[in-house]
């Protein structure tokens, strides 16, 4: 098991108080914190590597270090090779980036299918390409009582016209994991891209893009412990056929030419330091050994991180279902919960989401409320129009005396 309080040790920001009160992060979901090597490493660089790129002189060529040591880095993290990894400031940035390139592949009679699950990132730039090149946008719909994929329903979408199906590794609304691996089987049948939202999963499991077979996946480092900037993970032969939009000297190649212009090297060096934290709690507590490769220790640190958050959706679910008036939006039923991620949104009769978020504010739990961007599945639940729901997402360094402590707001609220 991990040793949670050697593990938030080593983050700077839980030692916060606000009027006294410790501060607990819930709001995990919408970005993490950060480790102290994540610091450390941002900091670094900043005094003693900074400079542009592919210079004769000595911080030049430390960036260069940095940039090399951070995509290798997210390589291992993703399953990928490094010349297939591309950063930019987040996934919706990439996504959108991405959008554009794939545009010119589509036309009238061309379909693309979507979900209504999805963070709007991966809803949007398909939907607006569609709009733009006059394909069809297909929706797929959900299960309104799990809050998870309607998977006959997806299916039935894809066909011979399908050229992109988009699904979300796990909601970030929900908590559900999706069946990703069958749905890039179904795009691929029909010779369409598969493009996989990983930002929700990304800190509580094992990604394999090779295992998957999708053409492209995407996630942001500030999701899992980094700092806010975002990675794209593409095949090599479609990054190096499609056109990218680049100033030329960045080369006709991948990576370099989907990362025109001046990149963010400290964040680089952070989301490699954030990496490098996961890898080692494979080593800590996985039983990785110490010479394991950084890919093999992350192997082995998310059956750890998995097995702990575990027990923390057990006390979290297990306590929100017996306070009157809390519906759980998302999978509740225990033989279910290795379907779902950390994740769990609710409404309470009586009261609002934003209501509830104040008062476990004023407690110094932070919580998020409102639709976090997942606004389909708002809409679809049909709570967008008073105020979405409350969202609750716990990552390896939250304990359950702050779920009880959550728990004990929200039932006088």
């Amino acid at each position: 098991m991990l040793d949670v309080q050697a593990i938030r040790r080593q983050f700077p920001a839980l030692d916060q108080e606000f009027n006294g009160k410790p501060a607990i992060f819930l709001d995990n979901p919408g970005g993490t914190q950060v480790h102290k090597r994540v610091l450390d490493a941002m900091t670094e660089y900043l005094v003693h590597r900074n400079a542009n790129t592919h210079g004769a002189f000595e911080t030049s060529k430390r960036t260069d270090a940095t940039i090399d040591y951070a995509r290798r880095a997210v390589a291992d993290f993703l399953g990928a090779d490094p010349d297939e990894v591309i950063f930019g400031p987040n996934m919706t940035s990439l996504t959108f980036m991405l959008s554009h390139s794939l545009a010119a592949e589509f036309g009238p009679g061309d379909e693309v299918v979507v979900t209504r699950l999805d963070h709007d990132a991966d809803i949007m730039p398909w939907v607006m390409m569609a709009e733009d090149r006059g394909a069809t946008v297909r929706w797929a719909d959900v299960d309104l009582e799990t809050c998870t994929l309607d998977m006959a329903h997806l299916q039935s979408l894809i066909n011979d016209r399908t050229k992109l199906v988009a699904v979300g590794y796990a909601s970030n609304a929900s908590g559900s994991i999706n069946d990703v691996e069958t749905v890039i089987g179904w795009a691929k049948a029909v010779g369409a891209y598969a493009f996989v939202d990983a930002v929700q999963y990304a800190p509580h499991g094992l990604i394999d893009v090779k295992a998957l077979d999708c053409d492209f996946l995407a996630c942001s480092a500030y999701k899992f412990f980094g700092p806010h900037i975002g990675h794209l993970y593409g095949k090599r032969e479609h990054l190096n056929r499609l056109r990218a939009y680049r100033v030329r000297p960045a080369g006709d190649r991948s990576p370099d030419k989907w990362e025109t212009g001046t990149k963010n090297h400290e964040g680089m060096a952070g989301a490699a330091a954030a990496i490098d934290y996961i890898a080692d709690l494979g080593y800590e507590y996985g039983g990785a050994p110490a010479t394991a490769s950084r890919r093999e220790k992350l192997r082995a640190a998310w059956p750890v991180i998995h097995a702990y958050e575990q027990a923390l959706i057990e006390r979290l679910l297990n306590g929100l279902q017996v306070i009157n008036g809390v519906r759980v939006y998302g999978i509740t039923d225990r033989y279910d919960w290795e379907k779902r991620v950390a994740t769990i949104s609710i409404r309470k009769e009586g009261t609002t989401p934003l209501e509830l978020a104040t008062a476990l504010g004023e407690q110094n739990i932070f919580a998020w409320d409102g639709n976090f961007y997942a606004q389909a599945l708002s809409e679809r639940l049909g709570v967008e129009p008073s105020g979405g729901l409350l969202r609750l997402g716990m990552v390896h360094y939250n304990t359950l005396d702050e779920v009880d402590r959550c728990l004990e707001v929200i039932e006088r609220t």
